[in-house]
């Protein structure tokens, strides 16, 4: 099974209202037994829709004007993303799945930019929500399931590193290194169970 941690950037939280400024997506699969990171896809965009909110941006700090002159259009973005996907995918009888952290947001994006110029979603309608896996496979709250706070319960996931944070590029390959941990938890929580 191929999956990709997917992050975005966006100038505010409403698709069709607000645009996608940048996406980052990482290839993870499980390769002699264990998940592991691979391949890195990232791209910025330029904005399409006229809202621009305030505290979206400064999130980011991705710059309006450097985005309007030098972004992808976004069916060159989109494809792009395809592309990646098509390139890297081991299992293409499978459909690749999409993680994220807080997946509900950037998935809802990334089927909308999809729709929007007309390209398929080889994702389909679900999403793997790494916030809900870390809830089950560490026993956490949801308050507890940020990624700060799971920098703390993950040994095995280096720092983040403070300057990146926010860069879809970097949260994407982050957020793939916390998925991939999870899993392997999760595997050998269950090879304890069955003694496999």
């Amino acid at each position: 099974m191929d999956y990709y941690s997917i992050d975005i950037e966006t100038s505010g939280p409403v698709p069709g209202r607000h645009s996608m400024l940048s996406l980052g997506a990482t290839h993870v699969r499980r390769k002699g037994g264990k998940y592991v990171v691979l391949d890195d896809h990232y791209v910025e965009l330029r904005p399409v829709f006229a809202e621009f909110s305030e505290p979206a941006m400064q999130v980011h700090g991705l710059d309006r004007a450097q985005l309007e002159a030098h972004g992808r259009a976004p069916v060159d973005a989109m494809s792009g993303l395809l592309e990646f996907v098509k390139a890297t995918q081991k299992e293409t009888d499978e459909r690749p799945v999409f993680v994220a952290h807080n997946a509900p947001f950037d998935w809802m994006f990334v089927v909308y930019y999809l729709d929007h110029v007309g390209l398929p979603n080889p994702f389909g309608h679900s999403a793997l929500d790494t916030k809900a896996l870390a809830m089950g496979v560490l026993e956490l709250s949801w308050p507890q399931t940020s990624l700060r706070q799971l920098a703390g319960r993950l040994p095995e996931v280096a720092p983040r590193q403070e300057a990146q944070i926010h860069h879809a590029g970097a949260d994407a390959r982050y957020q793939a290194e916390v998925f991939a941990a999870l899993m392997n938890r999760l595997r050998a929580a269950r090879r304890r169970t069955t003694g496999a």
